[in-house]
């Protein structure tokens, strides 16, 4: 009986317990990136053409939400580049890109699993 019990906790409840804890962490960092773009929706850089600005609104915003740390990108144009954009990309899609990264140490799945993950959410704003 003991060895069926150790069977089934090492083969089964061990990996489960790991893709929780995964999928329970990657949950809480997706909805800091969402958190963030919220907050973002609502102050947008003032002039996307300005580099300056954009740096002044990068550091205006929180580096960290929920204990994720989160690197904010603007772009210009699809596929993007970089802001600043150029003068005349009045007509031209922009879009916040955020990214995070979080660390797994799982007990089982070890090679199946990301070690260090990193997610990125996108949120058009013109």
């Amino acid at each position: 009986m003991a060895i069926i019990y150790l069977v089934l906790v090492f083969s089964l409840l061990l990996p489960l317990a790991d893709l929780a804890i995964a999928g329970f962490r990657f949950i809480s960092a997706h909805q800091a990136l969402r958190d963030m773009g919220q907050r973002t929706q609502y102050s947008p850089p003032a002039d996307v053409t300005d580099a300056s600005v954009i740096t002044a609104w990068k550091s205006a915003l929180p580096s960290t939400i929920s204990g994720f740390p989160i690197t904010p990108q603007v772009y210009c144009g699809s596929p993007g580049t970089v802001a600043p954009c150029s003068s005349g990309a009045a007509s031209i899609v922009k879009y916040y890109t955020f990214s995070t990264t979080f660390t797994l140490t799982p007990m089982v799945l070890g090679s199946a699993l990301c070690t260090s993950c990193t997610i990125t959410y996108t949120q058009r704003f013109q």
